[in-house]
């Protein structure tokens, strides 16, 4: 049974509907492709799911505890001034379990030199967030969810601006989890990523939901070589990727 479902959910922003009769189950384990245009409601969805947002109707029933679940933001979220250094905020993913304002255990530094050495990032653990490059940036933030032990991880374009070392290396780690049961959601916009990692997709189009798994979705494209086209707006309810 899922851990993650919806059950006619309407959700608005600022009394605006965006998303309405929204209904279906995110399969554990398994990595789900959130797609659709900007102001599709990706984002709106994504905070109802995380509770930050309360539906003006139906259920979000997801028994994953709060503490375990973690939102994965676009990296211009980052505050890039702040004085931290990336094995402090990989040590952060802590915080929901953990607390704030207690100290750190030996236990906590090994797991997190464990996760830099994972990602690859160990000789950055001290330098500050604001000397990193994007994909460096990528790999600190993913490995604070990793600290966190996050059962459900929602991520937000989590490849936008990176280099293709840290695709794979991002790549990798998303799929480990999936195969140690998390629970995945991703938002993505390219057509090759999504083939290479998706394992179904949820559409949001014109205030609505339609569930897909990945490859019928392509083939209705009638593509036979992905690269990063657009999906078609005349198959797919005007929206383009």
């Amino acid at each position: 049974m899922s851990r993650l479902h919806l059950q006619d959910v309407r959700l608005a922003q600022g009394g605006r509907p965006v998303l309405e009769g929204l209904t279906g189950s995110f399969p554990d384990g398994a990595i789900t492709a959130l797609i659709g245009a900007n102001g599709a409601g990706k984002s709106t969805l994504i905070q109802a799911i995380m509770g930050l947002l309360s539906p003006v109707a139906g259920r979000i029933e997801c028994s994953v505890p709060r503490e375990r679940r973690a939102w994965l933001p676009q990296q211009l979220v980052l505050d890039l001034s702040f004085p931290m250094s990336v094995e402090e905020l990989v040590m952060t993913g802590t915080w929901p379990s953990h607390g704030a304002m207690k100290g750190y255990c030996a236990a906590h530094y090994r797991k997190a030199r464990e996760i830099m050495a994972r990602l690859g990032i160990s000789h950055l653990a001290h330098r500050p967030l604001g000397e990193l490059s994007g994909g460096q940036r990528q790999r600190v933030l993913l490995g604070r969810t990793l600290m966190q032990e996050a059962e459900l991880l929602l991520l937000d374009e989590p490849f936008a601006n990176v280099d293709s070392e840290t695709v794979e290396v991002i790549t990798q780690v998303l799929r480990d989890m999936a195969a140690q049961g998390v629970t995945l959601i991703i938002v993505l916009h390219d057509l090759e990523q999504l083939a290479h990692l998706a394992d179904c997709v949820l559409l949001l189009a014109e205030g609505n939901g339609q569930w897909f798994d990945p490859k019928t979705l392509l083939e209705r494209q009638g593509r036979t070589s992905l690269g990063t086209a657009a999906l078609s707006p005349l198959d797919l309810g005007g929206v383009s990727l």
